[in-house]
């Protein structure tokens, strides 16, 4: 797949996927003759874990630090699952921060359905 595709398929700039080639967050991706990058089912799957990683909030260095244990083999896997599992965590604690919003909103909300519905009743009473 050209990087065309798997920007438009993933939402990540191409520009953004050629810097994490270079940083090392994918590893080279093959190149036809004429030098196009041709990602095949494995960089894709890599490239959807890093997105799914950064919208979650992990920084680029600990993706790097998770990638090189993973080059590492299966020895680093306990390294690699405290790295998933501090991340969970935080975004745990980011849900819970987002749960506490959303229902200061929805009270505030309803806050002020209830003094629409008031301002309601009283024209209707004018009216009447």
């Amino acid at each position: 797949m050209r990087i065309s595709e798997v920007s438009e398929q993933s939402g990540i700039s191409a520009d953004t996927l050629r810097y994490y080639e270079r940083i090392g967050l994918i590893p080279p991706v093959n190149r036809s003759e004429s030098g196009i990058r041709d990602y095949n089912e494995l960089d894709i799957r890599r490239v959807e874990f890093i997105k799914c990683m950064r919208g979650a909030g992990l920084p680029i260095e600990t993706l790097i630090q998770y990638y090189g244990l993973v080059q590492q083999g299966d020895e680093t896997i306990e390294a690699r699952k405290a790295i998933l599992s501090e991340q969970r965590t935080q975004v745990q604690a980011r849900i819970a921060e987002m749960q506490q919003t959303l229902e200061l909103l929805d009270h505030k909300i309803e806050i002020y359905e209830n003094i629409l519905l008031k301002k309601e009743r009283k024209l209707m009473e004018v009216e009447d």
